[in-house]
């Protein structure tokens, strides 16, 4: 921490120099570079005239709430939305589901660029530490939203823009302490408008917390730096921004039982029998990786009707995570036995790092047309993705022999390039309504190629990795939108989605049977009332899967979901919003999801097993079945008051019974819960050299409510007694909990 500290101070000094040229800047010239900033790659971006479902937040709304915890959880408020979090305070491995669809299903863009991780679909939130605190807005479209970069949006999308360039200098430090040891200093300056054209803005920040389960610690740490150069009708931003974590597992979860036996808080991860028979923890149980992050925007303005945005991209990510692993097989591994007294050893415990590197980089473009009745855009962008994964043996228990340091066990390469072109346009009907058209196509050409981590037993060799796969996918989206006057709006849609199977549906599937890509057909149709006092909406939704990749419950050897692909599903439902400002002091905001999520004709395969053998499988057919992790009924709700630089907001959110597989099973669920957290922070303005100064306290959990958010099941035979047996892990969350919170700004 106290080297983040020098790094900031450091930061502020530099930049500090050139706060005094703003004085030479003149008021005209700042309106026209705020008016230029505005245009950045938006073309992803759903407007008043777009037939979907989306909600917009802003800096204001973020900073409300930007105490700590990862983006997820800052979206939480948000129609259909729900949350994850592994060390069971929102900080650390978190996840972000929509319409009970997850992580690999959302497509997340920052200034239009594809975040998630080209292989896993995932965007891994533990790797953009307090990067909310660089973000001017974001949109969450529902559905699968308007075409886009990057992997398909089977549930949402999530578009993220960095902040604009302030035109005055500027400096800021935001910190928070509170429950379980965590904290976030987090220091931000500006240079203002430099010469008329240049700015420069740059973030520090640091997050720690023990974590609410046991050794579930977190120790992140982020900058984010931006250049400008600004002209009447271009602008060109260079952005780095970067993340470094190291988090202890906290991905096991414990039964019922074991936190009977030990608490709520227990963690089995990195647990382990010493030599006198107790139990152990492996202290560097830990994840750890770095990633940085490059952008290059460029904006030109042709005129009043024509637009150019490009971006160019690139990511390097290095990391790996350590394990202690009990009674090894040697084979496994690739070591060979050894023999002591007479005995010949074949496994014993050992410590293991599986590592990965990888590249992404590329381009995006929209070229953008406006008339007085006709919006258009021509995008899209081309990326590529190379990546090693490999795993190493760092130490063996009392292992006899030749044992080279790090021993390398499997190696895998793979290469991803993915291109789309779309063609998006909105054209105003006569007499009120517009009609919006969207065509996307997009190509994806994956490879993996050598010797995957997992052992084959009856092959006795680590199973190949000979992936070569490519996908052409057509999306069209077609609707009709109608501002009715400027109070009520309607609209519908529909759009075809196509997505490729992640890597994880490669390497955890039988090779022999490959997972297939999917297929959405959605259709959606809604209604929303705005005044100056009351806001209101209703949106209907039906999503129709072809074979829709669900989660199983099931978790692989390191702790990941796994999925399969079900022939025939649907999600649908009704999203309700309602807004009411009676008042300058008073604020309700509500929304309320009711969904059915389900399988057609599930068919339920039980494995049997014979230690690590996979002897059979028992195939149960069940009829109509739940989706896994698909509630259905949401609610959130936030009750907010202001009054002379106080604010007092309670925010709550309800989820309904969740079951954790898709065959229904009443013992694999998690229950429903029902949390609140009250924000209370007072503001006011020294006028001196501190601008504004914000205190306040976050009560989370307000009422203990005991409860877990997600969870692994899975269900197995006994083959002697042909038996049933159930099993289930679960991730508990934290009671009533507290952070405090500063902010200064000068």
């Amino acid at each position: 921490i106290s080297k983040m500290k020098k790094m900031m101070m450091m930061a502020v000094a530099l930049l500090g120099a050139g706060f005094p040229v703003h004085a030479q800047t003149s008021a005209k010239d700042s309106l026209k570079v705020i008016n230029l900033q505005e245009v950045q790659v938006v073309s992803t971006r759903a407007t008043a005239k777009t037939p979907v479902a989306f909600t917009n937040i802003g800096k204001a709304e973020l900073k409300k709430v930007n105490f700590g915890q990862d983006i997820p959880y800052l979206l939480s408020m948000t129609p259909s939305t729900l949350t994850t979090s592994d060390a069971g305070s929102g900080i650390g491995y978190t996840t972000l589901r929509v319409r009970g669809t997850d992580g690999t299903r959302i497509n997340i863009t920052v200034n239009g660029i594809p975040m998630n991780d080209a292989e896993s679909h995932n965007l891994f939130w533990v790797n953009m530490p307090d990067f909310s605190s660089s973000v001017k807005d974001m949109q969450v479209q529902r559905g699968a939203g308007t075409s886009t970069n990057g992997a398909g949006a089977f549930g949402a999308s999530v578009n993220m823009q960095t902040e604009g360039a302030s035109m005055k200098p500027y400096a800021e430090f935001n910190g928070s302490y509170g429950s379980f040891n965590t904290h976030k200093e987090t220091v931000k300056v500006g240079t203002g408008l430099l010469n008329n054209h240049w700015t420069f803005d740059a973030r520090l920040s640091n997050i720690g917390t023990d974590g609410y389960i046991d050794r579930a610690s977190v120790n992140l740490n982020s900058y984010y730096l931006q250049g400008g150069y600004f002209a009447e009708n271009t602008s060109v931003k260079l952005i780095a921004f970067a993340g470094k974590e190291k988090t202890y597992h906290a991905w096991g979860y414990a039964t019922k039982a074991e936190m009977k036996e030990h608490g709520r808080r227990y963690n089995p991860c990195g647990e382990y029998t010493g030599d006198d028979n107790e139990k152990h923890y492996y202290a560097d149980q830990t994840d750890n990786y770095l990633q940085k992050n490059y952008q290059l925007l460029f904006n030109h303005t042709f005129s009043t009707a024509w637009n150019l945005n490009v971006a160019l991209h690139y990511t390097k990510g290095d990391g790996y995570y350590e394990e202690y692993k009990e009674d090894r097989s040697f084979v496994e591994y690739g070591l060979k036995p050894f023999t002591t007294d007479g005995k010949e050893i074949s496994e014993s415990d050992l410590v293991r790092q599986k590592k990965m590197d990888n590249k992404f980089g590329g381009g995006v473009f929209s070229l953008n047309y406006t008339n007085h009745r006709l919006t258009a855009s021509l995008g899209g962008g081309i990326n590529q993705y190379r990546g090693n994964n490999f795993g190493k043996v760092t130490w063996v228990k009392n292992y006899i022999g030749a044992l080279s340091p790090a021993h390398e066990y499997y190696r895998n390469q793979s290469k991803k390039t993915d291109g789309n072109i779309y063609l998006k346009a909105s054209y105003d009907l006569t007499g009120g309504p517009s009609a919006y058209a969207d065509l996307q196509y997009r190509h994806i050409d994956y490879t993996i190629d050598g010797a995957n981590d997992k052992y084959d037993w009856n092959k006795s060799a680590l199973r190949p990795l000979a992936v070569d796969k490519k996908f052409d996918f057509f999306n069209p989206k077609v609707g009709l939108n109608w501002n009715i006057n400027s109070n009520h709006r309607v609209y519908a849609s529909f759009s075809v989605a196509q997505k490729e199977p992640t890597r994880n549906n490669y390497t955890d599937g039988d090779p022999d049977s490959y997972p297939k890509a999917e297929k959405l057909l959605d259709y959606e149709a809604g209604y929303t009332f705005a005044n100056h006092w009351l806001t209101a909406g209703a949106n209907f939704y039906y999503m129709d899967y072809t074979d829709q990749l669900v989660l199983t419950g099931a978790l692989n050897d390191i702790g990941e979901a796994l999925t399969e692909n079900v022939p025939d599903s649907y999600r649908m439902g009704i999203e309700l919003m309602l807004g009411i400002k009676p008042c300058k002091w008073f604020q309700w905001d509500i929304n309320a999801t009711w969904s059915k999520n389900r399988i057609k004709n599930f068919v339920e395969n039980i494995p049997i097993y014979d230690g690590w053998n996979l002897l059979d499988v028992v195939s149960v057919s069940h009829k109509s079945t739940r989706i896994a992790f698909s509630p259905d009924f949401l609610l959130n709700n936030r009750f907010a008051f202001t009054y002379q630089g106080f604010e007092a907001a309670l925010q709550s959110q309800f989820v309904g019974k969740q079951y954790m597989t898709n065959a229904e099973v009443e013992a694999l669920t998690l229950d429903k819960y029902f949390v609140s957290n009250l924000n209370l922070a007072y503001t006011f303005k020294p006028r001196k050299v501190v601008k504004e100064v914000t205190m306040g306290v976050t009560v989370y959990n307000l009422f203990n409510e005991e409860y877990e958010n997600n969870g692994w099941a899975s269900s197995s035979y006994d083959k002697d007694v042909n038996h049933r047996i159930d099993s289930a892990g679960y991730a508990a969350q934290a009671g009533t909990n507290v952070m405090a919170h500063v902010s200064f700004r000068f």
